[in-house]
């Protein structure tokens, strides 16, 4: 997952504004009591931050795997 996906991901699921807000503000254990955005910044792959973030807001599992790709051409 790049960079962009992981955004893609966190639009598609929460919504552009609420999205900004989580990865800003909510603060994840799993990734050493940092941010989604700090993590990023860290140099966290993306995939690992998606995760973090989909297990601290109750992402049904359904929902996170293939998020932030774009959909098939037909």
């Amino acid at each position: 997952m790049r960079k962009s996906e992981f955004r893609r991901a966190v639009d598609d699921e929460f919504g552009e504004a609420y999205g900004r807000v989580v990865t800003r503000d909510l603060v994840l254990s799993s990734l050493g009591d940092e941010t989604a955005d700090e993590a990023l910044r860290r140099g966290v792959p993306p995939r690992d931050v998606w995760l973090a973030l989909c297990e601290a807001e109750g992402v049904p599992v359904a929902r996170r795997h293939g998020a932030g790709l774009p959909e098939p051409r037909r």
